[in-house]
């Protein structure tokens, strides 16, 4: 493999790794909202990747690209707060369903991922040095 491929195959998996917490951010961030109107609930997101091949002529040679960020189809909780100002009439609020707990552990594993990419990075240009050095 062209070390140059390695640099675009390492920056394609950081730029997902990174959309990726992103939408976890964006979803811890908005766990706690709560409205009176269950259609207007925030819904969670999730990524969906796709491989890119990088070279036609190397079709096992591929990256990693966002092929588009899927909102979470779950019904709202519905939780009894008849004291809160955004209360339906029934007294009912409506918070999107999102597991913490999940979304934390999701966004460990695209920091470990993303850490393993900038390895491959780190390895990758100490190995081009090396390779230069060589005729030296």
């Amino acid at each position: 493999m062209p070390s140059m491929k390695l640099f675009d195959i390492a920056g394609q998996a950081m730029a997902a790794q990174s959309v990726r917490l992103s939408t976890v951010a964006s979803n811890l961030a908005n766990a706690g909202n709560v409205t009176g109107d269950p259609q207007a609930v925030y819904k969670p997101v999730e990524p969906v990747f796709a491989s890119q091949v990088l070279d036609p002529s190397q079709p096992g040679l591929a990256g990693v690209r966002v092929s588009r960020i899927e909102q979470s189809q779950a019904e709202p909780l519905k939780r009894y707060e008849p004291g809160n100002p955004l209360a339906d009439a029934q007294g009912y609020v409506y918070a999107p369903d999102i597991d913490p707990v999940a979304q934390m552990v999701n966004m460990i594993s695209a920091a470990r991922a993303y850490q393993a990419d900038v390895e491959m990075l780190n390895t990758g240009k100490e190995l081009a040095l090396a390779t230069l050095n060589l005729g030296r």
